[in-house]
């Protein structure tokens, strides 16, 4: 039997993204799960990000993002940069957390985060709760610890958090490959 769960669930469950904007003087940290892919070549993502956040406004500015995947070590991290607003504080002095210059952009990768996509705002589509960034990922960073060995991102090495349902996960165990249902035998 199912239940009618009235909208409340969505598509679950969502990379958790820590969305790095700014500059190296300047920045700010906000964390969510509204982003995906729009496009494979060119690479185009898209964040949703609230108008009322200090990160929309720094976006809307600069137009320009680095969508940084937080591992489970930064759970507490990433949790506190989506409650805490940057109006208030530098939130990478408060998390300790250290900054790199993009290599195409000027705002700032976050070294911790094991993969870090640099964007540049194609668009900016308005709806009822969010606005959605849509942007080109002009340069991609990987911590060489979590590549295989064709130089591909070994996932259930990198530990990546998820977000579902009002809780954090993580998925450490590999199950299945692309193409694995359609396999013979």
């Amino acid at each position: 039997m199912k239940v009618n769960l009235q909208n409340q669930l969505g598509l679950a469950p969502n990379p958790v993204a820590m969305i790095s904007s700014g500059n190296m003087e300047n920045s700010n940290i906000a964390t969510i799960a509204w982003t995906g892919i729009i496009n494979s070549e060119p690479m185009i993502v898209y964040v949703s990000i609230r108008p009322s956040r200090f990160s929309n406004e720094i976006i809307k500015k600069t137009r320009e993002f680095v969508i940084n995947l937080p591992d489970e070590k930064l759970v507490k991290v990433a949790d506190f940069c989506g409650t805490k607003s940057g109006r208030d504080m530098d939130k990478f002095a408060v998390c300790n957390l250290t900054k790199r210059q993009g290599d195409k952009i000027n705002s700032p990768l976050i070294v911790e985060c094991p993969i870090n996509l640099e964007c540049k705002v194609m668009d900016i589509q308005k709806f009822d709760s969010h606005e959605m960034f849509i942007a080109e990922v002009v340069a991609t960073h990987c911590d060489s610890q979590i590549l295989a060995a064709k130089g591909e991102v070994d996932f259930a090495k990198a530990n990546l958090l998820t977000f579902a349902g009002k809780k954090y996960f993580v998925g450490k165990t590999e199950v299945g490959v692309r193409g694995c249902g359609v396999k013979e035998g």
